[in-house]
């Protein structure tokens, strides 16, 4: 084995980790756009709000999902499961900074919930809402680590699984379709995707209809 193979492999994971961190902020942060549409339908009702919403959390199954793609084809071909595992272990890397921050959270919720009672001024709670509403963005990003990590750590189990199973029934194949090759893999949870793709789309379309008839 190659020794610059496992670096590569926690490197790929430790890149689609931050890409995927990146995209979650995007997509939960009150400072872009797709919170700031979804807030602009809350105003309308609670039918367009849960329209957006939705197509919001369809639309954000997206770029995690070929990030694990790529890295779970990348990582396969270089080393296999074992590859995978690595790439797991590089993606969790991220996830300790994630955590440390989200000690904003819950510290300035209550907080602000202090300040509320205390009839303090309307400034202190703008401040208190900035700090727990970046605790609440870093949480979001911290489960995106931990459900990618997850999700290639669960390839990885599957791989042998697949393996013990193969040796168990004498060598011989037990699918047609090898889901161990890693483009089947990296094909098949693209396929998966696509469906919440289009949904999203669709509803997003039906939310902004709705919006001008509003």
């Amino acid at each position: 084995m190659q020794p610059w193979k496992p670096w590569l492999c926690t490197i790929v994971g430790l890149v689609s980790g931050l890409i995927i961190g990146y995209f979650t902020e995007y997509m939960t942060s009150h400072s872009y756009t797709p919170v700031r549409e979804v807030s602009n339908a809350c105003r309308t009702g609670a039918a367009t709000n849960i329209i957006y919403g939705l197509a919001l959390g369809y639309l954000s199954t997206i770029i995690p999902i070929l990030c694990i793609a790529l890295t779970s084809y990348i990582s396969n071909k270089l080393l296999s499961f074992y590859g995978i595992g690595l790439a797991s272990l590089g993606m969790l890397c991220n996830l300790p900074i994630g955590l440390a921050i989200d000690g904003y959270g819950p510290i300035s919720d209550n907080a602000g919930g202090i300040a509320e009672m205390a009839l303090l001024g309307h400034d202190v709670r703008e401040k208190t809402d900035a700090l727990d509403a970046a605790g609440n963005t870093t949480a979001a990003i911290g489960k995106g680590f931990a459900i990618g990590s997850a999700a290639l750590v669960c390839l990885s189990l599957y791989g042998g699984f697949v393996t013990k199973a193969i040796a168990y029934n004498g060598n011989a194949p037990l699918l047609n379709a090898d889901i161990m090759d890693p483009l089947v893999f990296s094909c098949l949870i693209i396929g998966a995707m696509l469906p919440y793709l289009f949904s999203a789309f669709t509803m997003k379309s039906v939310g902004k209809a709705a919006l001008k008839m509003v």
